[in-house]
């Protein structure tokens, strides 16, 4: 059996709370939202600096494209083509949940997209908060509409930016 690559941690802190982040030379595992964490202020593990670094950029307005090896191991193979369909999804756009179904192949797979959505163990760099409905409305993200809808603000403050009250 061969030795399995040692699992790094560490912690970013963003705009909208504390990330863990996890990962290995094989690629970051895991980019997570925690409410309740804290970022101790150790500096990252060198396998998790370039992920860290990245996401800064982003958070910062100035990377629109993650660079990163990803370790996509965590989910079925439907997943992780859902994942990398999400990947194809430019800075600043969305995609519906149901042309994510049609690409893969099966229009009926839209329930299995929004699960694989749900799922996804690497945000923002596999960007789920760009997927709505095929409406147009936003729909279920991991960490709540109001999240979802301040990145897409971020990334495109044209189309997305909250509607003032004209009284």
């Amino acid at each position: 059996m061969e030795n399995e690559p040692t699992i790094e941690t560490t912690h970013y802190t963003s705009p909208y709370g504390v990330f863990v982040i996890t990962g290995s030379e094989n690629g970051i595992k895991s980019v997570q939202l925690q409410p309740d964490a804290t970022d101790p202020g150790v500096p990252a593990p060198p396998v998790l600096a370039e992920c860290v670094r990245q996401l800064n950029e982003y958070f910062c307005g100035q990377r629109e494209e993650f660079n990163l090896k990803l370790d996509l191991s965590a989910g079925s193979d439907f997943f992780q083509k859902v994942w990398r369909e999400l990947l194809q999804v430019k800075y600043g756009h969305t995609i519906s949940y149901l042309k994510i179904a049609e690409r893969l192949g099966d229009k009926n797979a839209v329930r299995a997209v929004g699960m694989a959505n749900k799922r996804n163990p690497i945000a923002i760099i596999i960007p789920c908060h760009r997927c709505i409905a095929k409406s147009g409305n936003l729909q279920g993200y991991f960490y709540g509409l109001d999240m979802k809808r301040k990145l897409l603000q971020a990334e495109n403050p044209l189309s997305f930016a909250e509607q003032g009250s004209l009284f």
